[in-house]
């Protein structure tokens, strides 16, 4: 499991050196690759990625961060959350990459893997959403930013959320899927969910307003409790 979280974060340290090229860069999407029986999915947006990988049995590890070109051929990333390896969260790496066209090729060693793209990232929704309020009693809490925090990643039609403490390195859990937005209804498919996998294939459907850059969501969660809370873009 460590070789392939570390095969799949070096894929994407060398995807954001080429990634300040481009006004609307072409890593910008959804990714698919496969290893073994190992399905994973990665989620590019404007200066964050996450890899997750799962297969039938269900999930298996995700990391993701902040990412930042720094050369024609070299970047960083800022590691968020490793759910494989807390130790990494904190960390700066870098690497090189290979890009051709709508696919992603990166060679290390004898090994070579090959991302082929989802989706492009083309919809008002795609980028970092976090967590800023929750109803209680009729009344919406403002949550305080903090170490602790729920983020969501949304590119095209895939979605992630990822609870995490990005001080003390702790996951919390994740899910995620695909989604559609269309008149005032937000609608997840759940693909993969950490802490139940009897979960996935389940259907969640949401009432959905965006203002700009405040997202009104409300219904009720996978585990059926009614929810009403407010999501801020990062």
């Amino acid at each position: 499991m460590k070789t392939i979280i570390r095969s799949l974060f070096l894929v994407l340290l060398t995807i954001s050196a080429i990634a300040p090229a481009y006004a609307q860069s072409p890593v910008i999407g959804a990714w698919k690759a496969f290893s073994g029986n190992n399905t994973s999915i990665m989620l590019i947006t404007n200066g964050y990625f996450t890899i997750t990988s799962y297969d039938a049995s269900g999930f298996k590890a995700t990391l993701g961060g902040t990412w930042e070109g720094t050369s024609d051929n070299g970047g960083t990333t800022h590691i968020e959350f490793n759910s494989a390896d807390s130790s990494q969260v904190g960390t700066n790496p870098d690497a090189t990459v290979n890009f051709e066209g709508d696919d992603l090729t990166l060679t290390l060693g004898n090994e070579k893997m090959t991302w082929t793209r989802i989706d492009d990232g083309n919809s008002p929704m795609t980028g970092v959403w976090q967590i800023t309020g929750r109803e209680n009693n009729g009344t919406m809490n403002v949550m305080q930013p903090g170490y602790r925090k729920t983020i969501k990643v949304l590119t095209g039609t895939k979605f992630q959320w990822i609870a995490m403490n990005t001080k003390t390195g702790q996951f919390f859990g994740t899910g995620g899927g695909s989604y559609t937005f269309e008149n005032g209804v937000y609608t997840e498919k759940i693909e993969w969910f950490s802490r139940d996998n009897s979960r996935v294939g389940a259907t969640l459907t949401f009432k959905g307003a965006v203002t700009g850059d405040k997202w009104d969501h409300s219904g009720k969660s996978s585990t059926g409790d009614p929810i009403h809370e407010e999501w801020t873009r990062r």
